[in-house]
């Protein structure tokens, strides 16, 4: 029986935690007190009005923030030791709201930056190309032009960023993420700047990876139609509050979120 029991509760646990985390800058609270839970193979869609605490909670998890209070755990350990340039060896993965790639780079150079977040290596033996580090760059290269490949990305490899139209360049930034080989990928507004159909490609797309690729998702959207159409979960905030919590469906018609983004008649 207590055999039963402890292998329901490995089964339960949850991926990643978010365990009571505050942040304030100054005087502002930014995140007062947020907890939940990600289940691996899910994807959660995080929401919120215009500063409700969405992107100060994402930047917790890149490391880019360090929270003033609680914890947050992958696979039962916590992150916050670590510095953001170690985040994606651990299994953390994220774009941006506003697309941070290199822009005088090609497509296939920027999807490597990606792929190299998670080698180790060192200045003597890349310099001396050792058998290690060509067999560690083949290995590179493959999973490189998979990913473009898999994302409809190889006809632009060798295009510079730059150039590219702002809904391609958000595909890169998502093939370099994907090419770290993350356990979580934290997708920040991912339909920002995309039309109507481009959207509803992106959420076959979103589903299709954490499918395909055994990725468990977080996405932060305002689009609303595309986070109740593919979330499992929805986490909404306001104020730097947790308001509200479950099924797409639950959140969608709680009183608390309606009254947040559309107000009501005391106001």
């Amino acid at each position: 029986m207590m055999q039963a029991q402890l292998a329901q509760g490995q089964a339960t646990a949850p991926l990643l935690a978010v365990c009571d985390v505050s942040v304030v800058f100054g005087g502002i609270i930014a995140l007062n007190g947020v907890s939940f839970d990600m289940h691996k193979g899910k994807i959660l869609g995080l929401i919120g009005p215009n500063g409700a605490g969405k992107t100060t909670l994402f930047n917790c998890l890149s490391r880019l923030y360090q929270p003033s209070k609680g914890d947050i755990l992958l696979e039962g350990e916590s992150i916050l030791t670590r510095p953001a340039h170690k985040i994606a060896e651990i299994g953390i993965g994220r774009t941006f709201q506003n697309v941070a790639l290199f822009p005088n780079l090609s497509v296939l150079d920027n999807v490597r930056v990606g792929a190299h977040s998670r080698t180790s290596g060192d200045i003597i033996s890349d310099c001396l190309k050792l058998k290690k580090v060509r067999r560690t760059e083949a290995e590179i290269n493959e999973r490189v032009h998979e990913i473009l490949d898999y994302l409809h990305l190889e006809d632009v490899a060798h295009t510079i960023v730059a150039g590219l139209p702002f809904g391609t360049q958000k595909r890169v930034e998502l093939a370099r993420a994907l090419a770290a080989q993350p356990k979580i990928l934290l997708l920040d507004e991912p339909a920002g700047g995309l039309n109507h159909e481009e959207v509803h490609v992106l959420g076959d797309l979103i589903r299709r990876i954490r499918d395909d690729r055994d990725v468990t998702v977080l996405l932060v959207e305002h689009h609303m139609g595309l986070v109740m159409s593919i979330a499992d979960h929805v986490v909404a905030l306001n104020f730097g509050k947790k308001l509200a919590e479950g099924t797409p469906a639950a959140v969608q018609s709680d009183p608390d979120v309606i009254k947040a983004y559309l107000g009501s008649k005391d106001q």
